[in-house]
């Protein structure tokens, strides 16, 4: 989201002269750019391909046919295809649907005959397990790895996140079918009430334009698009990578078994 189609081009060449391993990217089908990219995706053949704001049924074919494997992120069962899907719940931060993490992932699991990875609300063991519980094959978590040390976002960002409480969130844009969870402050207020009155979508985009730029870069947190998801409010620290992903993974073991134990 952050890239234009030159530099997306730029960084998929880089990351290939850095692993001989499988490596993907995401396309935001909102982003002026997204035709652009997904040729450059499909001519630099991209092994794996996630999308995401959006119905990529018309860019499926082209990448299908370079070999990549496709999936796409969707909120509603309908939207299910590909060589996988990615469910994602209205717990998550940035643009969302309605259905929970909860009620949307057993459905779609039901509905297709194809992996199924579970989005939003998953941040520790706990909720990993039970993602794999309403039947999906794995997890995608974004905003615990926000306030990781790689994360190369503002460090106001990152600790906005951490003093975030479990009500922190809010959803903007919903009147215009476009709707974007993110923390509340100043700019997310200011939306809220301008959306209360019917206020025209210029008067709504002017409050928005270049607001996670200012989140992410600038580190304006209160003027900017500070996006997250519900579990914001379980975050308290920033913790190296390789540490968050370990502690999913035992942690996870250990739920597994202890839920053994009182199933038994």
């Amino acid at each position: 989201g952050g890239m234009n189609a030159d530099s997306f081009r730029e960084n998929i060449r880089k990351c290939r002269t850095l692993t001989d391993k499988p490596f993907g990217v995401n396309i935001m089908l909102m982003h002026p750019q997204a035709k652009e990219m997904a040729q450059i995706a499909a001519e630099e053949k991209v092994p794996f391909i996630t999308t995401g704001a959006g119905n990529p049924a018309s860019f499926i074919p082209m990448w299908k046919e370079a070999g990549a494997k496709v999936f796409p992120v969707v909120s509603v069962v309908a939207l299910a295809g590909a060589d996988g899907v990615i469910a994602e719940g209205t717990e998550s931060g940035g643009h969302v649907g309605e259905l929970t993490t909860m009620a949307l992932v057993p459905q779609v699991c039901d509905a297709v005959d194809l992996p199924v990875v579970a989005a939003g609300g998953i941040a520790d063991s706990r909720q990993l397990v039970a993602a794999f519980a309403l039947g999906a094959c794995g997890a995608q978590v974004g905003t615990c790895l926000l306030v990781s040390q790689e994360c190369p976002i503002h460090e106001n960002y990152k600790q906005a996140i951490l003093k975030a409480k479990d009500s922190d969130t809010t959803v903007t844009g919903r009147s215009i079918g476009g709707p974007v969870r993110v923390l509340k402050n100043k700019m997310a207020r200011e939306y809220l009430a301008l959306e209360k009155r019917g206020a025209s979508l210029e008067e709504l985009e002017a409050v928005t334009l270049g607001g996670l730029r200012r989140a992410v870069l600038e580190g304006d947190v209160e003027h900017g698009s500070v996006m997250s998801g519900q579990v914001a409010g379980m975050l308290h620290e920033i913790r190296p990578l390789r540490q968050i992903f370990e502690e999913l993974y035992s942690g996870g073991r250990s739920v597994l078994e202890a839920a053994a134990k009182e199933w038994a």
